[in-house]
């Protein structure tokens, strides 16, 4: 009833992501270069849908991520990060400039438009939950109430953990959290992990909104991390936990259609977009738990685009040139007539004389 991972000489994390720890053989490489995950959360319970970018030579891989509480696992839809993606584009707004610039007309035919740059306890020992074969992942859901079991069940079943990855486990050993260890492979033989990965759904019961971080101080590379949160509220972290400053880039309330439906439900829910890097990662301290802001303030970026200013389709700085022009050129007759006036006024008595 155990997990059967076919893994061979599985030795060090590959990338300690967000959401767990990954090992591969140490005669391979493997890099994620960017995780995105969508968190739900409505008080009670909590999903995240996670999606790893992998590149590199390994033919499969393993991936641990604790949960604070019993997990189930599903395969997760695609379709959700792209319709998010949708959502937070951001604003397009027009802004105008008066004189011509280089694609503008006297100085080419076509216009330029430019863009502005873009805020229970039990005896020591581990347990098998269950196990699922979810498309191409071997899913196995463990319980532990000892560091040291858990490494050695993880070693025997092919997931040949480092002593500091067994290390970093202990503090959720120690809050009684259970696990999700999973196995990684392409779906055809003979290839590597490239590429997006299906996403997977987790959810499990939490009076919190928390994102598992604190694995990822073992990164030997910056981290870059993309969280879409669904809340009751907008929501955000509580600290940096050692990474920097996060920057929303989206916030506020949407109401979910296709895809994003079947997460959340048919009401209305408030969306906020953050974004996160950890140039350092041995410098994080913990796991992210998100709080609900002070205000349900709601944000969004803008892109300008940039224009000509034109008046019924006229360049407006060729009006104002043409009106310029024109008005010099009547107040010059104008002047000439007053001042042949004033000569012919001039001349008039003396005229008279004669």
């Amino acid at each position: 009833m155990l997990l059967a991972v076919q893994l061979v000489s599985l030795a060090r994390p590959a990338y300690a992501c967000g959401c767990g720890a990954m090992v591969h053989d140490p005669k391979t490489t493997m890099a994620v270069g960017r995780e995105t995950s969508v968190v739900r959360w409505d008080g009670k319970t909590e999903q995240i849908v996670m999606s790893l970018q992998v590149n590199g030579t390994a033919p499969d891989a393993a991936w641990i991520m604790p949960v604070p509480h019993r997990a189930t696992v599903k395969l997760g839809d695609p379709a959700v990060f792209d319709r998010l993606a949708t959502l937070t584009e951001p604003a397009v707004a027009q802004r105008h400039y008066f004189w011509p610039h280089g694609g503008d007309w006297p100085f080419g035919q076509n216009g330029d438009a430019a863009e502005a740059p873009p805020p229970s306890a039990g005896r020591p020992g581990v347990g098998v939950v269950g196990r699922e074969r979810l498309g191409p992942f071997d899913v196995a859901r463990l319980t532990a109430t000892d560091p040291g079991a858990l490494r050695n069940w993880l070693k025997t079943h092919g997931f040949h953990l480092p002593a500091p990855l067994a290390s970093a486990l202990r503090p959720y050993v120690a809050q009684r959290w259970e696990y999700v260890a999973i196995r990684l492979a392409p779906a055809e033989r003979d290839r590597t992990l490239s590429g997006t990965l299906d996403p997977l759904r987790l959810t499990f019961t939490s009076a919190r909104l928390v994102y598992p971080m604190r694995l990822s101080a073992l990164a030997a590379t910056p981290q870059s991390l993309g969280l879409y949160v669904l809340a009751p509220h907008r929501m955000e972290p509580r600290s940096t936990i050692g990474g920097s400053r996060p920057e929303v880039f989206f916030a506020g309330r949407i109401h979910p259609e296709g895809p994003l439906r079947a997460l959340t439900g048919s009401g209305p829910t408030f969306l906020t977009a953050i974004d996160q890097t950890f140039p350092q990662p041995h410098r994080i301290t913990g796991d992210h738990e998100l709080r609900r802001t002070t205000h349900d303030t709601p944000y969004r970026r803008v892109r300008y685009e940039y224009a000509l200013l034109k008046v019924a389709g006229i360049p407006a700085w060729l009006i104002t040139v043409a009106g310029t022009l024109l008005l010099l050129q009547t107040a010059s007759a104008a002047l000439a007539l007053t001042i042949a006036a004033r000569r012919r006024r001039r001349l008039t008595p003396a005229d008279a004389d004669d």
